[in-house]
């Protein structure tokens, strides 16, 4: 019985990857810190753990999934800001300035060529940590190119956000992006683009470690560990450190309003586990998580598609991924993600 059950599923997998070629490329904006190599080998783990196999075994073309081009030194780019006087130091520094316009450069030019080398296909974006506010400031105004009038949904299908902070810290003067996070909020507040362009934002925030600063120091165990970092980066984020979230950022910080907002209890922020080197399969792009997130976006992008094509279209990809996704997921009802 779990032989045929376990050749079924294959086969459904299968024709899930047959599709694949007709689906939308995909580009991951790596958080602050990553290297593009966290997301195809994590941490020297087999490849098949990488978050990019992760989305082949889902149906997406192996072949186009991009990944924004850092390598873990790039990120001192971002002491460039000292050099934005006087922005860096009045805290309104802008994210296409010296600190962070090379990453915005860099993943603008990624979803260029996913759309480029899939032939005109729109890019579903993948922003990890940073990469999710950069991203939301990569996607601007609406305009994507000003020289040859290109709008942002020309290139961009949907932009979903894991883990990523969207809110100042309640002491503004503290916060670590000296002003770019501000700004990009100012400019772009929530889902910018989604009720004038039509594209539809996602954000993902883990629940699954409680900032504590009381537990005993000499307390060397894991999760007093995690708890203790838990809190000294929460309250470097918001201002409150005793709260939950994925270990790096708290819940309500990862949560963009306007967008579909998606609480996941148990994920951790990053492909460790949190104030240590240990690998994890608990964080967004592990495999025994994605499925309780990237069915609600290939639903939302469904239904986008049946609004702009034909009602008696038989070959949407989208919703033929979706009648495999349910699939593979589990019959009884689900009460928490």
């Amino acid at each position: 019985m779990v032989q045929a059950t376990l050749i079924y599923a294959m086969a459904l997998l299968a024709a899930t990857i047959q599709i694949s070629e007709a689906f939308c490329p995909v580009v991951i904006c790596p958080g602050f810190g990553n290297d593009s190599i966290d997301y195809d080998t994590p941490l020297e783990q087999p490849k098949e753990v990488g978050l990019k196999s992760v989305l082949a075994r889902r149906g997406f073309n192996a072949e186009r999934i991009y990944t924004v081009p850092v390598k873990r030194g790039d990120w001192i780019k971002v002491a460039g800001g000292l050099l934005d006087i006087p922005n860096f130091y009045n805290g309104n520094a802008l994210p296409t300035g010296l600190g962070y316009g090379w990453y915005i450069k860099r993943l603008k030019e990624s979803v260029d060529l996913a759309y480029e080398e899939s032939g005109g296909e729109k890019v579903m974006l993948l922003g990890h940590s940073a990469g999710g506010w950069l991203a939301r400031a990569a996607l601007g105004d609406g305009t994507w190119c000003e020289e040859q009038s290109i709008l942002t949904n020309e290139r961009v299908n949907c932009l979903v956000t894991m883990g990523a902070i969207h809110k100042i810290p309640l002491d503004e003067s503290s916060c670590v992006t000296r002003g770019a996070l501000k700004n990009t909020d100012l400019a772009y507040p929530g889902a910018f683009l989604q009720k004038s362009q039509g594209i539809p934002y996602f954000s993902l925030g883990g629940a699954a470690v409680e900032g504590d600063n009381t537990v005993d120091k000499n307390d060397k165990g894991f999760r007093a560990k995690a708890a203790r970092v838990a809190y000294t980066s929460y309250e470097a984020v918001s201002g409150i450190g005793n709260q939950i979230g994925d270990g790096v950022v708290p819940f309500e910080w990862t949560q963009l309003d306007g967008s579909k907002q998606i609480r996941l209890d148990g994920v951790v922020h990053s492909i460790n586990e949190a104030g240590t080197t240990i690998p994890t399969d608990r964080w967004y792009g592990s495999e025994g998580v994605i499925d309780r997130w990237l069915p609600d976006v290939m639903r939302e992008l469904n239904n986008d598609n049946k609004a702009i094509t034909s009602s008696s279209s038989s070959n949407n990809p989208f919703e033929t991924m979706l009648k495999n996704f349910a699939n593979f997921m589990p019959k009884e009802q689900k009460t928490s993600r």
